[in-house]
């Protein structure tokens, strides 16, 4: 069996750690780079950065802040926001980030993971999708919908096809972030985690809604999950990440 994993999810906004629930009411947080560093001696097994007011400021997400944390951090992390092409992609990951996040963008110019993939191989491109629940039908038959710009926009597009559209052109893993559940601390989005992860190739990482470690448990078991991703656990409510990854090994989960 595949090792698990346990990601830590930092979203910055002007060069701080902002959180917020259903992508609103953020508040400061702290340093990301010195938060990341403490998270990863505290045994995260990846981290993820989101620059989240990159795309609507028209930038690449802060290169700085990537090369301060590629000199900080000893695991792998992933970098999201305002990449708008394999350039952005390129600056990125020689900045010092091993995995590069594509979410508004590939739905939109779904090319760019093909080009990611064959650019810099798939390992570094990183399907980001946001997805909320609706009425299923004959567009959107699996009942979950692709959304965009921050959970703002909806697309049309079912997001059972889109991951496995995006996972044929190229993405090497997907980050499933359920809109419904993001941020309210009451679990994880079971029924897309598992229909997503039994459908794809890839690995997938569960995001949005863990409040307790027995939800990384239910996502990782129940939900097919290869990773669970976590923010508001570590940030605010006093959990530890080798306190989290011992419950879930006495679980019986087998973690890295």
């Amino acid at each position: 069996m595949l090792l698990k994993r346990l990601i830590v999810c930092l979203d910055v906004r002007n060069g701080r750690v902002t959180k917020g629930v259903k992508f609103k009411g953020n508040v400061d947080v702290g340093d990301p780079v010195e938060m990341a560093a403490q998270y990863c001696a505290d045994g995260a097994d990846e981290l993820v950065f989101y620059d989240i007011t990159a795309s609507a400021e028209h930038r690449c997400c802060d290169l700085q802040m990537v090369a301060n944390a590629a000199r900080a951090l000893s695991v792998p992390f992933t970098v999201g926001g305002g990449i708008r092409g394999v350039a952005d992609m390129r600056a990125a990951l020689l900045a010092g980030a091993d995995k590069v996040s594509l979410n508004s963008l590939a739905v939109e110019h779904p090319d760019i993971l093909t080009e990611g993939a064959k650019a810099f191989g798939r390992q570094c491109v990183v399907l980001g999708m946001d997805a909320k629940r609706v009425a299923i039908s004959a567009q959107i038959p699996s009942g979950y919908e692709v959304v965009i710009r921050g959970g703002r926009q909806p697309t049309g597009r079912d997001a059972l096809a889109w991951a496995q559209e995006a996972v044929a052109r190229g993405a090497g893993e997907i980050c499933l972030n359920a809109i419904d559940t993001d941020g309210v601390r009451e679990g994880y989005e079971l029924s897309i985690t598992k229909m997503v992860s039994d459908a794809v190739s890839v690995p997938v990482i569960a995001s949005g809604g863990a409040g307790k470690p027995q939800h990384l448990v239910d996502v990782l078991t129940h939900g097919h999950a290869d990773a669970a991703l976590i923010a508001s656990m570590v940030h605010t409510m006093g959990y530890t990440c080798s306190g989290i990854k011992s419950a879930l090994r006495e679980a019986g989960i087998p973690m890295r």
